[in-house]
């Protein structure tokens, strides 16, 4: 057994790394992102769809070509509109507000939970397009034959994905800084040459766009040629998902966090609408057509590059190398913010709270598996398809925009006799809501045939799903009030802990050799209460000492900065000093101990471990909620966690005895 798990803990330090320590004064310094990285890492996504939202949407335009520019200033007003609303949504919720806690918050609960479903289909979609597009950019350079393995190239690159964020977020993005850099450097020289060689034919492409519209009219009508500009426009629509990230991603950034994230949708706004609008006119400039096999930007580098010699080819391997390396950075929007959505609707008891616990190197590792094993299946399922994730693509996050938009509208509307400006903030958010609102119905519209209603059907399903687990935790919680009378009875017979309460960690004479109850607790609850009243009550005048044992777990809500880690000692400090003030009103010895981490388990066996070798003669007790009809789920949404302590304790031959308490 110990060999085994040596074995496992040397791997887990190869691949994933050494623990990180809380006790670290420096820590959030050392994991959080500066802007330049903050766009690496979140802003990715936008610009990453380069290589495939503006070759999408000239694709669908056929004959038409010319019409792609007004897509690409379409695409350009729509990036800066929402960009400037979610830099009011950042001021707005400081310590991150991405779409779930903006419905939550100025909405309500439920518009929460719809915009955090639609945003954790949106992220896993993010996933698979990204590592799928960037297989297709690089398997376009290699032979053809190759081809039918790109499949197999995405699914090991979103493993490797996997196992870099399980390490941490700026382990996972440190390393892709280089490749971003030449991506955004080759394609600026692409974009840049492509102008300047052909200014002398600037004339001829405007040309062009009106005798286009002329033809366009003639042959389709007014109608016709505004539905193929607008399902133009709906392919390219997965250019804007990483917009809202940004917002969400707050936490991770380095402080002053408002100040990083506003710089940081700056960066990527500008970015993204040079990319949009110069790829697309370079398409029109090298009149550039569909070949099987190749991404419409390879097309593109292969005609601007024919006449460069040996060098031609070593550009567009280099350019498209990046594009592919790129877009699998693209995909960490997905792995920074899906998890750390999970987080914020776990918090809320609207999916189980496992997915708000973070591993031993400070991540959501819950949440980073979950978004990543949903990638692979649905890469697997759609033979990696960048044609038809596209299709999935886009509705979903126009769903967490609109709720955004109508929050901060309302927000704005509810506070107007208290802000100056009001009117000027709620106008920006007043068109980004028309604008969003109008896109997410003609997406939906124009996908929903093509297989738009998939990605409905499984966002309603999720929807159902978490309602059907927040009515689980309600009905729980309903339960669990009644112990909480509890708290009220034995409340009234002991003081509050205030300035003058003593340190719980401060030794308070109990005797070594007697007889001691270690009670594992989490807060001065109707849980604590109810399984000391029975160990009172089973054990009576058998126990002179009681000791409290409490976790404080740094999850991810409260995982942001040493004042809410002091502020977590504080909380334990108060909770323990309470059941110690009831045990000396009653005559017995008793002590308080505490211990901040995030593994509750590992916490735990440390912390009794020694407390058997300073107290020999020990019993140690834990409560364990029971219900009488249990079905297979609740293990799932409930931590069990006593079972776990008493297995690791058992091997450490401290016996541990687990008191039932009945919930329904």
């Amino acid at each position: 057994m110990e060999t085994n798990l040596s074995i496992k803990h040397r791997l887990k330090r190869i691949f994933i790394g050494k623990s990180r320590s809380l006790d670290d004064k420096t820590i959030f310094h050392k994991l959080s992102l500066i802007a330049f990285f903050a766009w690496v890492g979140l802003g990715a996504d936008g610009i990453s769809s380069s290589s495939y939202g503006p070759s999408e949407a000239f694709l669908v335009l056929g004959k038409h070509h010319s019409l792609g520019l007004l897509v690409a200033l379409g695409s350009v007003l729509t990036i800066f509109v929402i960009s400037a609303s979610y830099s009011q949504i950042i001021e707005l919720f400081p310590n991150g507000g991405g779409g779930y806690l903006v419905a939550s918050r100025l909405l309500s609960p439920t518009f929460g939970m719809v915009s955090g479903s639609a945003l954790l289909i949106d992220y896993v979609l993010t996933i698979a397009v990204s590592v799928s597009s960037g297989a297709d950019a690089l398997f376009s350079f290699l032979p053809a034959a190759w081809y039918g393995y790109r499949i197999w190239f995405a699914l090991f690159g979103v493993v490797l994905l996997i196992f870099m964020n399980l390490r941490g977020v700026k382990e996972s993005v440190i390393p892709l800084v280089p490749i971003f850099l030449i991506f955004l450097a080759t394609h600026i020289v692409v974009i840049l040459y492509t102008v300047i060689t052909h200014l002398i034919h600037l004339p001829e492409v405007a040309q062009g766009f009106t005798l286009d519209v002329r033809n366009t009219h003639s042959e389709i009508g007014w109608f016709g040629m505004l539905f193929l500009i607008l399902r133009s426009y709906s392919m390219g629509a997965g250019t804007y998902t990483g917009i809202e990230a940004v917002s969400n991603g707050i936490p991770i950034l380095r402080e002053p966090k408002v100040q990083t994230a506003k710089r940081t949708m700056t960066y990527m706004a500008i970015s993204l609408a040079v990319m949009v609008v110069g790829l697309m006119l370079s398409y029109l400039l090298y009149r550039v057509e569909f070949e099987p096999g190749k991404t419409l930007n390879a097309v593109l580098f292969n005609k601007m590059t024919s006449g460069w010699g040996v060098w031609g080819p070593r550009f567009v391997f280099i350019t498209l190398f990046s594009e592919a390396v790129l877009l699998f950075v693209a995909a960490q929007t997905g792995f920074l913010d899906g998890p750390r959505v999970l987080s914020n609707m776990a918090m809320d008891r609207w999916v189980p709270t496992r997915f708000a616990t973070l591993s031993d190197r400070l991540v959501t590792q819950n949440g980073i598996l979950i978004m990543g094993g949903a990638a692979i299946l649905l890469i697997a399922l759609t033979r990696g398809s960048v044609a038809f994730l596209i299709v999935l693509y886009a509705i979903n996050v126009f769903i967490t925009f609109t709720l955004s938009q109508l929050g901060m509208v309302r927000h704005w509307w509810t506070s107007r006799h208290e802000i100056q400006h009001w009117k000027r903030e709620m106008a920006v958010n007043s068109v980004g809501l028309s604008m969003t609102l109008f896109i997410l119905i003609t997406v939906t519209l124009i996908k929903f045939g093509e297989g738009g209603w998939i990605t409905l059907l499984v966002t309603g399903t999720l929807i159902a799903f978490f309602a059907l687990v927040k009515r689980h935790y309600n009905k729980v919680h309903r339960m669990l009030k009644r112990l909480d009378t509890l708290v009220t009875a034995a409340g009234a017979l002991i003081p509050m802990p205030g300035k003058g309460t003593k340190s719980v960690m401060k030794h308070l004479k109990l005797n070594s050799k007697g007889r001691t109850a270690v009670l594992f607790v989490n807060g001065f609850n109707g849980l604590g209460l109810h399984t000391l009243f029975s160990i009172l009550r089973q054990f009576r005048g058998f126990f002179t000492n009681f000791i409290f044992v409490q976790v404080g777990v740094v999850d991810a809500s409260n995982f942001k900065g040493v004042k809410e880690i002091r502020q977590i000692e504080k909380q334990l400090e108060d909770q323990g000093e309470r059941y110690v003030q009831y045990m000396k009103k009653h005559g017995i010895f008793a002590e308080g101990v505490y211990s901040i981490g995030v593994d509750v388990v590992d916490e735990i066996v440390q912390m009794a471990v020694k407390i058997q070798k300073k107290y020999p003669d020990t019993m140690f007790f834990g409560g364990q909620l029971i219900f009488s009809n249990e079905a297979f789920y609740h293990r799932g949404f409930h931590n069990y966690t006593i079972f776990s302590v008493q297995k690791h304790l058992h091997f450490e031959g401290i016996p541990v005895m687990i008191m039932p308490i009945r919930v329904y």
